[in-house]
Parts: C-alpha cells; structure tokens; sequence
C-alpha cells in the first residue's frame, strides 16, 4: 500500500514494504497538533480501518528530539468562536478515532513531550514505547478545558480510575518511568534505541500472519468493552475467520516442515 502523498503537517515514510514509520512533522512548534494534523491524521488512517492492503505495522513518532506531540496548538486556537472550535473539534475526533479504528498495529514510539492531544494520540496506540526523555500530561484543566480525544476513556484504562483522575484533574505530568510503572507504557529505553525498539517490534509483527494479526486486535480491542461472555463470542467470531485462509494452512505445514512460514495475507 501506497503512503498518501498530499500531507502537510506530516511525513509516512516506509522503511520496509510492509512498515510505515508515521512522524508528526512540525518540530518547530514541538509538533504541535493543529487542524491539518488532524486532516492528515484522517487522510493516513481513515481507509486502515477497512483496506489495509500488504500493509502490517505502523509506527508513529515525533521529528525532531524534543517532543512527540506537544498538544494542541493553542495558537490557532487563539481567538476561535465556539461555533469554530466545535467544528474544529469534529475533525480532531475524526483524525483520533481513525487511529484506534485503524486495523493495522501501531506502535506509539515517545521520543519527548506527549501533553495534551499527544498524550491522547499516544494512548491510542495499541501499546506505547518511550524514551527515557519523555513525559507525559493530561493540562487540559489548567487551560479551562478538559481532555476531549479519548483521554477520559484511554487513561483509565492503562492506570486505572483513581490514578488517572488524580493525573487528569491536577493537570500534572507524569515521567517514562512513571508510566511504564502504572503500565501505560510497554518499554523505556535510552533515546538512541528508540525507533531501533520499535522497528524490531514492528518487524517481529510484521512477519506474523496478517489476518491473525489483525483479527486478535480486533478482539482484544472489541472484547474489553463487554462482559465476559460477550467477548468470548468476539474472539469466536475473530478466529473463524482465520480457519479458510491461506496463511492458516501455511502456519501449520511450515511447523511441520520446520521452516519459517511465508504468510500472504490471504
């Protein structure tokens, strides 16, 4: 698959056929997140949800070595009527929710300040990977709003209620390390190693089954909004899909004949 090519404030490179590396890209304002972000959010996510092609892994970072995303861009902001920040608003849940919809993996790889909107934007990632230089913040109170781009929802989920009420109504941030403690993210390591991380374990999904891949997500993801039993019909249905396919009988014959499977997709 194709990156798109009319982006504005961000770059999709593809290091590998079936990887893109996907960067914010205005390191001059710390990534900042203003309203072409979130259309090119839309535009490089959007169609994931449903037609991935050969595509397998993403991972999504910050240029420069500053910040991830730093928020919001508060300066476009500056002056807005409310009838705009709403209309503003609908294209930020667009360009978010198109990541926690997108089908594919994504690894959020923190290389600095995720506040805010990248705070949220990293949290909805399937898992996150951090530099020892990042840090983390839910300020929205301190600026007279509140998280609107699933931090209410994501928060809680990765540190639980009461710590994420404590984070989110003080407005105060929090270290890596803090929050590989509360299990928010997966893996701190020094700045150098970041993306080398990341790509590795991009790559280790990558060469799995990509219908296998992409339907655990979906059950994962889909059974932790229901109750048990629910989401034992999710995983059920998830995995029928997996029993006609190609790559279901390349898995087990590969085994079989003790050599490294050539998944398809198919």
């Amino acid at each position: 698959m194709m990156p798109p090519s009319n982006l504005r404030t961000m770059k999709v490179e593809a290091p590998e056929p079936d990887i893109w590396v996907v960067s914010f890209n205005r390191p001059e304002v710390r990534n900042a997140l203003n309203t072409p972000t979130h259309h090119d959010l839309r535009e490089i996510f959007g169609p994931l949800a449903f037609t991935p092609g050969d595509l397998r892994c993403i991972v999504l970072t910050g240029a420069g070595d500053k910040a991830f995303c730093a928020g919001g861009d508060l300066k476009e902001r500056d002056g807005m009527t409310d009838e705009a920040w709403r209309l503003q608003h609908a294209i930020i849940e667009e360009g978010i929710y198109s990541i926690i919809n997108c089908s594919v993996p994504v690894i959020a790889a923190v290389n600095g300040a995720a506040f805010g909107g990248g705070c949220e934007v990293a949290l909805c990632c399937d898992f996150i990977y951090a530099s020892t230089t990042a840090a983390f913040g839910q300020p929205e109170v301190t600026r007279g709003i509140m998280p609107g781009a699933g931090g209410t929802q994501n928060l809680p989920r990765s540190v639980g209620e009461r710590r994420a009420k404590e984070l989110i109504l003080s407005g105060g941030s929090f270290t890596a390390q803090q929050a590989y403690d509360w299990g928010m993210v997966n893996l701190v390591c020094e700045p150098r190693e970041l993306m080398p991380k990341a790509l590795e374990t991009a790559r280790a999904i990558a060469a799995n089954a990509p219908i296998a891949v992409r339907q655990a997500k979906k059950a994962i993801h889909q059974g932790l909004q229901t109750d048990l039993t629910s989401g034992l019909l999710i995983e059920v249905q998830a995995y029928e899909r997996m029993i006609s396919t190609e790559d279901r009988l390349e898995g087990v014959r590969a085994f079989n004949e003790k050599r490294k499977p050539q998944f398809k997709g198919r």
